[in-house]
């Protein structure tokens, strides 16, 4: 399929073991010992036809849980297969910035990522604006999560309009990925990208035949190069995020579009 999943994270048991992840292991019917390995994500990969994976650090209010230098010992481990999004300590703005200077090459690591339901910060946050400057700076996407959120924290900080809109509009240069597709904020999704062209959006944590009927109908409207396949393994394997990709209706076009074509465009890959 030559598919791009641009929402994968190879956990650590620390991450594992938060407490917020109790409704995602409940719902994906996984334990908090269930961590993968290099070897089991690019089985994964290969059993449903992905290519690449850009995989995630994340870093939270209580520490690091999965760090950059995690990352990219995960990516030197399979290098033709996994690039990757750093992230940063919001609360050390210029530390920040000089993770971003350090790591993020557009070679091993094509974008920066940071999860606003683990701060408890929507994106207009004074604290995340250096780290904006530094995404544009390095000439790379600012990726981030929107809709509600699965872990047991608020949802809020996932709505687009006002917090996003107030970013890309005080940001025009910086280009943004939502992942996570955007419920039950849909039409606040379609809202932004027809007003911003440097706004995209992934499927990641939804196999694709649960995907909202309208969330459909924008894949085949401007949706069509907008749009970026995205699982969020281990919580979903790729192969059964793919479950339902030939019912969704789309043209050749749309469907290479949304499974690599947007995403090797977008971090240059």
């Amino acid at each position: 399929m030559n598919a791009i999943d641009v929402w994968a994270q190879i956990t650590t048991e620390r991450m594992a073991k938060r407490p917020w992840l109790e409704t995602l292991l409940r719902w994906t019917a996984r334990g908090a010992g269930d961590v993968p390995s290099v070897e089991s994500t690019v089985q994964a990969m290969d059993a449903a036809g992905v290519d690449i994976a850009l995989l995630s650090a994340w870093h939270g209010p209580e520490g690091s849980l999965i760090s950059n230098e995690e990352v990219a010992r995960q990516i030197e481990a399979a290098p033709a297969r996994f690039r990757g999004l750093a992230t940063v300590d919001l609360d050390h703005p210029m530390e920040a910035v000089r993770e971003i200077r350090r790591w993020v090459d557009r070679k091993s690591f094509v974008g920066v990522r940071v999860v606003p339901w683990l701060w408890g910060l929507p994106p207009n946050d004074r604290r995340y604006y250096p780290v904006y400057a530094a995404c544009i700076d390095a000439g790379v996407p600012f990726c981030t999560q929107i809709g509600h959120t699965g872990p047991l924290r608020r949802s809020e900080t996932g709505r687009p309009i006002p917090y996003l809109e107030d970013v890309m509009l005080e940001f025009p240069e910086l280009t943004v990925v939502g992942g996570h597709v955007g419920f039950p904020w849909l039409d606040e999704l379609v809202t932004m990208t027809v007003k911003f062209p440097n706004f995209y959006v992934d499927t990641s944590a939804y196999a694709l035949h649960r995907l909202p009927p309208d969330f459909v109908q924008w894949m085949k409207g401007i949706g069509q190069s907008r749009v970026m396949f995205g699982t969020n393994w281990p919580m979903l394997s790729p192969q059964k995020c793919l479950q339902g990709l030939g019912e969704l209706g789309l043209s050749n076009a749309q469907r290479d579009a949304f499974l690599h074509g947007n995403a090797r465009r977008v971090f240059a890959l």
